[in-house]
């Protein structure tokens, strides 16, 4: 249950996102909903390798560079998608941080009103 209504509030979020920033566009609900299950998968699998293969660079920069790394893992989903597109990496930089921001927020909401058992 929390799952579906993570997936389903972090789809709306992107949504969202659409009409606050213009650098990302999403057609619609649905392609929003692929869009948010394919950063999920992303970050799942692509995501642990490409902070080990770059943890040096990440040491040198004192972590900001995991920041170009979400922002190239959005900037793929688009790559990848129809119905969701990212208007270069600028753009989906300021995107991923926007979505992770909002993806925080749901999170926090979520643990207080469905706690574990």
């Amino acid at each position: 249950m929390k799952l579906i209504a993570k997936w389903l509030l972090n789809a709306t979020a992107l949504l969202a996102l659409t009409y606050v920033y213009d650098g990302v566009q999403v057609t619609s609900f649905p392609a929003a909903l692929i869009a948010t299950l394919v950063i999920g998968l992303f970050n799942t699998v692509l995501r642990p390798v490409l902070v080990i293969l770059t943890l040096p660079v990440s040491l040198l920069t004192l972590g900001l560079f995991l920041f170009v790394i979400n922002a190239f893992m959005f900037w793929a989903a688009s790559g990848v998608l129809d119905g969701f597109t990212v208007d270069g990496f600028g753009a989906a930089l300021v995107g991923s941080l926007f979505y992770s921001l909002m993806s925080m927020v749901i999170d926090s909401a979520l643990q207080r009103l469905l706690p574990k058992q």
